[in-house]
C-alpha cells in the first residue's frame, strides 16, 4: 500500500511537467504489470503486506487508466486551460482510489471511497463543456451521498457490536430477521447507486454526457468499480441477508438490463448510449456478486476489468469524433468511414468488446456470469438472452449509425486521426484481448 501511495505522492511535485507525470504513470503501470505477469505471489508477499489480489488488479487498471486519461488530455495542455491543476486533481483522484483499493479497514474504505467524489465533480465542473454540467454535478453529489449515509450508521453500528472494523475481523450479522434484513439493505444500497443499479442510475448519463474526456474515461473505467468492490467487501457480512433479498436485486438488475438496452436504441447522444450500456453491463455484474457463487464473483471481476478498458476506450473514440465534427449527435456524426477509415477500425474492434465478442476479456466474464445467474435461477435465462441480444443490438446500432451513410456536409477537411490517439486506443484493445490468456491465473487468485 504504501509503495503506491509513494508513487503518487511523487508525482505531485512534477504537476508543472505534462510529460513527466505521463511518462512516469506508464512506467509505474507497466511495472506493476511485469510484477504481475511474471511472478504473482512473491511480488505480493514482498512489496504490499496489506493488500490482496483484488486490490492489486484494480489500483493496476486506476494507474493505467489514468496514465491514458493524461495522454488523451492534451486539448487541455495545448488551450493552456489550467494543465498543472487538471494534473493534481487526477493524480488526487487517483490517490483516493489506491488507498480505497488498499484499505484494509472499513472506515478508511469509507473515508476514500466518499473522498474520491470530491475530485471527480472538480473535473466536471471544472473542465466540462456546458452550463448543464452544474446540474450533472448536483445529481451526482445527492445521490451518492444521500445512499452513503446509512453506510457509514452501519458502519459504526458493526464497531459497536464487533469492537474491529478491520477486514476479516468484523463479526458478521446473523440471522436473517427484519433488522438484519433492513441493515443489510441499508448497506449496500451506497454499493449499488455507486455501481449503479437500474432505478438509481440517472446520475451517470448526466455525469457522462457533462464530463470532459477525462471525467469520462476515468469515471466508466474505475470509479463504477468502486460499487463492485464494495460489494465483494460487504456481502460476506450479511449471507444470511442475502440469500433472503438476492433475489430483489438479480429480478431489478437484469429487468433493468433489459429496459437500459431499448434505451439506448433509441439513443442519438454517442456519450448518452456508452454511459446507458455500462448501466446494462453492471446490471448483469450486480446479479454475479449478490449470487456470490465463485463462477459469479470471478465473473464480475473479470469482467469489471474488461468493462474498464472497453468503456474508456469508447468515451475516448467519441471525444475524438467531437474534436473534429464539433457534435456528439449519431445524426450528425455519421459516414465516419469515409473520412477516418484508420479509425472505424478501432470503433469495429472497441464495439466487438462492447458486446463481448472473442477474444475480448469480456466474453470469459459474461459466460461466468451467465453460468452464475442459471444456476441459481433458470427463470432467469429469458431476461439474459435478451439482455445479450440487445447488447449486440446496440451496439451494432451504434458502429453503423456512426460509420455508414453520407458525412455532414459541413466537414470540408479533417484529419483522419494522429499516431498519439491511436496509441491511445490501442493501449485500451490490448490487455483487453492479451489478458484472457492470463485470465486462468487472474480466476485462480481470486
Amino acid at each position: 500500500m504504501l509503495k503506491f501511495l509513494l508513487a503518487c505522492v511523487m508525482l505531485m511535485p512534477l504537476v508543472n511537467s505534462w510529460w513527466a507525470v505521463q511518462s512516469s504513470l506508464f512506467i509505474i503501470s507497466f511495472i506493476m504489470g511485469v510484477y504481475c505477469c511474471h511472478d504473482f505471489s512473491s511480488y505480493m508477499m514482498g512489496w504490499c503486506f496489506n493488500m490482496d489480489s483484488l486490490g492489486y488488479i484494480l489500483i493496476l487498471l486506476s494507474f493505467w487508466i489514468t496514465a491514458l486519461v493524461v495522454c488523451s488530455s492534451q486539448k487541455v495542455l495545448k488551450e493552456n486551460n489550467y494543465p498543472s491543476l487538471f494534473l493534481l486533481v487526477n493524480i488526487c483522484l487517483l490517490f483516493f482510489l489506491i488507498m480505497t483499493f488498499s484499505a484494509n479497514d472499513y472506515l478508511l474504505f469509507y473515508i476514500s471511497f466518499e473522498s474520491s467524489l470530491i475530485p471527480t465533480l472538480i473535473l466536471i465542473l471544472g473542465w466540462g463543456y456546458q452550463p448543464e454540467r452544474l446540474q450533472a454535478g448536483v445529481y451526482m453529489l445527492f445521490y451518492t451521498l444521500f445512499a452513503s449515509l446509512p453506510l457509514l450508521v452501519s458502519l459504526i453500528s458493526l464497531y459497536n457490536m464487533s469492537g474491529s472494523l478491520t477486514l476479516g475481523l468484523v463479526e458478521g450479522v446473523s440471522g436473517n430477521g427484519f433488522i438484519s434484513c433492513i441493515w443489510y439493505a441499508v448497506t449496500v444500497f451506497a454499493f449499488i447507486v455507486k455501481l449503479p443499479m437500474f432505478l438509481v442510475h440517472l446520475w451517470l448519463p448526466k455525469a457522462h454526457v457533462e464530463a470532459p474526456v477525462a471525467g469520462s474515461m476515468i469515471l466508466a473505467g474505475v470509479l463504477l468499480k468502486l460499487g463492485g468492490y464494495g460489494l465483494i467487501r460487504v456481502l460476506p457480512l450479511f449471507s444470511e441477508a442475502n440469500k433472503e433479498l438476492s433475489w430483489l436485486w438479480v429480478s431489478i438488475s437484469l429487468v433493468g438490463g433489459v429496459v437500459v438496452s431499448l434505451m439506448c436504441l433509441r439513443q442519438v447522444d454517442m456519450k448518452a448510449l456508452i454511459a446507458y450500456s455500462s448501466v446494462a453491463h453492471m446490471g448483469l455484474v450486480l446479479s454475479g456478486l449478490v449470487v456470490f457463487g465463485w463462477w459469479g464473483l470471478n465473473g464480475a471481476v473479470v469482467v469489471m476489468i474488461g468493462h474498464g478498458l472497453c468503456s474508456s476506450g469508447l468515451f475516448c473514440l467519441a471525444n475524438m469524433v467531437y474534436e473534429r465534427v464539433g457534435s456528439r449527435s449519431l445524426l450528425i456524426s455519421k459516414g465516419l468511414m469515409n473520412f477516418m477509415p484508420s479509425m472505424a477500425l478501432w470503433w469495429f474492434l472497441l464495439s466487438a468488446g462492447n458486446m463481448a465478442a472473442p477474444p475480448t476479456l469480456n466474453l470469459l466474464g459474461e459466460i461466468s456470469l451467465i453460468i452464475s445467474v442459471v444456476s441459481w435461477s433458470k427463470i432467469s435465462m429469458v431476461a439474459i438472452s435478451l439482455l445479450s441480444f440487445f447488447s449486440a443490438a446496440y451496439t451494432l446500432y451504434m458502429f453503423s449509425l456512426s460509420q455508414h451513410g453520407k458525412y455532414y456536409s459541413a466537414l470540408f477537411s479533417c484529419c483522419s486521426g494522429k499516431v498519439r490517439e491511436y496509441l491511445i486506443l490501442m493501449l485500451h484493445w490490448l490487455p483487453l484481448n492479451l489478458l484472457i490468456l492470463k485470465s486462468s491465473s487472474i480466476m485462480y487468485i481470486l
